[in-house]
């Protein structure tokens, strides 16, 4: 038996999507020019820039969306499953600024720094996926977008959950991938990278976002809906008003992608959260914002499409004990769920910094959540009767064969990073950042970057330095030079 949670009953979920598929009729959505022709000849009424969706049409094209599909490593093996209740986790994106492991201040992320993330993510089997995790603040803005996922994709095998901040550089991130991929046909058959798409709340899939939806579409490239509605300010109060307003997003997007391309993947998710009426901030932490990722996601498993939400996340600015405390306690929440993608690792200070160090620590929580749903098994043909038969009262259970056989299944062996009882040989124990800070070098020192095809390394080089100089740069990037240099020996 497989631990879940669950925060909504079968009556409960079918009034949110009663009400969600009202909403999206009447008042309607707010569409973009882009998308209004495809919406009329649907037979969708479109008036002052609203859409009017029928509920008959849009359940008709939800059951087009497939109910699962892969992303692929850079060998082109499944390596992330979105659909029924497999769980996995990336780090989260698009952070402005990093936690200094030295300073244990703020500063503004630099390419370094996503490169040192990307490699310790790969060295953690816990992310089955990478993001685009930073904003590089030391290359020019125009360029950030394939910058950023151009350095992921050199530094790592794993698929890459990512976003374009512009219309405009959509087309382009998607040339990088089909170039590392090793064409467009290859990349619509095994997809490295899914794209985070967001409506902008309450209602509203602006001309970027709609622009993004339907050419991620006809690109074959799957699209993951980040609805983000916030309760009390762009959402109802109540998580059950929140939770309908998700929802009527997410349909609606929905349709616009299927409309574009039946059948092509794409994915119920989003970061909803809760509005602080005492700080106005919107703590990521809080337990009621776990509660709406949850019961969001129970939403889209009864519609049977995949699901993604943003956790594993806290609001402290410094890694302490709330900061743990908030995110391991969303991590669980998350994994009982059976949230397909959980975004959000290594992030706090309310989603605005990423922490290296913090990643280590979340990949803790994260096997700790792993082994939990994996739940407890009759490994052996009796539970406990011929062990006690081999030992009776004497209780030395450690002198067992099946104690042997079985204590690797059983038991989860977390890293040093966990405290144990392993003090420093001058018997001090360190702290758990000291900790952290020891296991980050010690997966840098093990990290090996693995290469592409020589020609593909090349087509990378070639485009970087062409959408270098379009942006009036002299040159390729400083940071791939060093290692593109190196592997050419």
């Amino acid at each position: 038996m497989r631990p879940k949670l669950q925060l909504l009953d079968k009556p409960l979920i079918e009034r949110m999507l009663d009400e969600a598929f009202q909403l999206i009729e009447d008042p309607g959505v707010r569409v973009a020019p882009y998308v209004v022709d495809l919406l009329r000849a649907a037979g969708i009424t479109v008036k002052d820039g609203v859409a009017h969706i029928p509920e008959a049409l849009a359940r008709r094209l939800l059951d087009l969306a497939p109910r699962g599909f892969c992303l692929y490593d850079r060998g082109g093996k499944p390596a992330v499953r979105y659909g029924g209740d497999d769980v996995q986790f990336d780090p989260g994106s698009s952070c402005l600024n990093i936690l200094d492991p030295e300073t244990q201040q703020a500063r503004p992320a630099l390419s370094a720094d996503l490169v040192r993330l990307v490699q310790v993510a790969e060295m953690l089997p816990q992310f089955a996926a990478q993001s685009t995790a930073m904003v590089c603040n030391d290359v020019p803005q125009e360029i950030g977008d394939w910058y950023r996922l151009l350095l992921v994709l050199w530094y790592s095998e794993k698929p890459v959950v990512t976003g374009a901040f512009s219309a405009s550089s959509l087309h382009t991130l998607i040339e990088l991938l089909a170039i590392e991929s090793g064409g467009r046909e290859a990349l619509r058959q095994h997809p490295r990278a899914i794209f985070d798409v967001c409506p902008s709340p309450p209602l509203n899939w602006s001309e970027f976002a709609s622009q993004n939806l339907v050419d991620l579409a006809r690109a074959g490239v799957p699209a993951e809906i980040v609805s983000m509605p916030l309760a009390g300010a762009t959402a109802p109060v109540t998580l059950a008003g929140s939770v309908v307003q998700h929802a009527a997003e997410c349909i609606s997007g929905i349709t616009i992608h299927q409309l574009a391309q039946p059948g092509a993947p794409i994915v119920w998710g989003g970061a909803p959260a809760i509005f602080d009426m005492r700080t106005g901030k919107t703590p990521m932490g809080a337990i009621e914002t776990a509660m709406l990722d949850v019961a969001c996601a129970e939403v889209g498993k009864f519609l049977g499409l995949p699901t993604h939400a943003y956790m594993v996340t806290g609001d402290g600015r410094v890694i302490d004990a709330q900061v743990e405390m908030e995110s391991g306690m969303s991590t669980v929440l998350g994994a009982l769920a059976g949230i397909n993608m959980i975004s959000g690792a290594g992030m706090l200070d309310f989603l605005a910094c990423h922490s290296i160090e913090k990643l280590v620590i979340d990949a803790e929580a994260i096997a700790s959540a792993q082994r939990l749903i994996a739940g407890i098994d009759a490994r052996t043909e009796s539970l406990a009767l011929a062990m006690f038969a081999q030992t009776g009262l004497q209780g030395d259970f450690l002198k067992l064969k099946e104690t042997r056989s079985l204590f690797r299944k059983e038991q989860h062996f977390p890293s040093a990073v966990i405290d144990r009882g392993f003090p420093n040989m001058d018997g001090t124990t360190p702290d758990i950042l000291q900790r952290a800070r020891r296991r980050v070098d010690e997966l840098l020192s093990a990290y090996e970057r693995h290469r592409l095809a020589p020609e593909r390394e090349q087509e990378l080089i070639t485009f970087a330095q062409r959408e270098a100089k379009a942006s009036g740069l002299d040159g390729l990037p400083e940071i791939l030079r060093p290692a593109y240099a190196h592997d050419q020996g």
